[in-house]
């Protein structure tokens, strides 16, 4: 179901020739919405034993352009997660503290440890979407040994061996690009212009990038192509539909979830005695007595 969206590197992405407002897997919204609530009662589960587990972590990392419904989609999901073992991490323009530090320093601040969940809005892929289409690195400091021809090769195959390396130490890293139209884009800046309420959402950065859309286009299309592994798959979900993608996305933590296979720790037999002297003790205090003993049980144990 979720092979078309995903994709691995056994295959070309070609941006242009996937859909941005096809429902495929459900075409009716009512009957999508059901699902997702019912997905969402299986990844709360999944979480749970993922958190007692504590042998694997993951994140699911979403991109996209702007007014895709990155935020809405990620609150969506955060609502049948627990708090306990879970954080979302918001990757803004890099503060003068980060800059100073390898590209690659403030997302490993933010990786799970195992057990945990992360959820990336925006992330290390920035640089080499925005970094990439305004060229940025012209006016960062770097080494003279650094060849500026080649830094973008450089992101590409840092960023793939920092996945990998994740993967290898017990993370794994799902990344999710939410395909929006432009047309669709524009759309939802006339809302957010029209409808008060929505008027803080935009503002003129946000119409000032569209200049740079079909830059963006090429930037994602290479990023998935350079960056898609087996061990960190790219799935690429049709946006036009708010109610289909966050279907979709659900889809997609459930699968990863399962995959990865958590299970409530076995306890041990000599534990389980342990608990034989706990429940006495906490019986007694609890003022629960046994069949058989005590007043109440001694009147049950008469003839009558």
């Amino acid at each position: 179901m979720l092979k078309k969206y995903r994709y691995d590197g056994s295959r070309k992405f070609k941006l242009n020739k996937v859909s941005t407002d096809e429902t495929s897997i459900e075409k009716v919204r009512e009957k999508a919405e059901e699902k997702m609530l019912k997905n969402f009662a299986k990844i709360g589960e999944l979480q749970r034993r993922l958190y007692a587990d504590k042998k694997e972590g993951v994140i699911f990392l979403f991109q996209a352009m702007d007014a895709a419904g990155k935020d809405g989609t990620i609150a969506a999901v955060l609502t049948c997660l627990s708090p306990h073992g879970v954080k979302e991490s918001a990757f803004k323009s890099p503060s003068s503290n980060e800059l100073a530090h390898d590209f690659l320093w403030r997302i490993e601040q933010e990786a799970p440890m195992k057990g945990e969940i992360a959820i990336f809005n925006r992330s290390h892929y920035e640089e080499v979407l925005i970094y990439r289409v305004k060229k940025l690195w012209k006016t960062q400091a770097n080494a003279e040994r650094i060849d500026p021809d080649k830094i973008m090769d450089y992101r590409y195959e840092d960023i793939c061996n920092y996945e990998k390396y994740l993967y290898h130490n017990n993370i794994r890293t799902v990344k999710i690009f939410l395909n929006v139209s432009r047309k669709e884009q524009a759309r939802r800046f006339l809302s957010r212009i029209e409808e008060p309420e929505k008027n803080w959402k935009f503002s003129g950065s946000d119409f000032e990038e569209r200049k740079f859309w079909d830059d963006y286009q090429e930037a994602f299309e290479t990023a998935i192509n350079r960056t898609a592994t087996e061990e960190a798959p790219w799935y690429v979900v049709p946006a036009d539909h708010k109610w289909y993608m966050r279907l979709v996305v659900s889809e997609i933590i459930l699968h990863t979830l399962e995959d990865m296979n958590p299970k409530y720790p076995k306890v041990t037999k000599e534990r389980l005695q342990q608990f034989e002297g706990f429940r006495e003790v906490l019986e007694k205090e609890a003022g629960k007595s046994k069949p058989g003993k005590g007043k109440e049980g001694k009147d049950k144990g008469k003839k009558k």
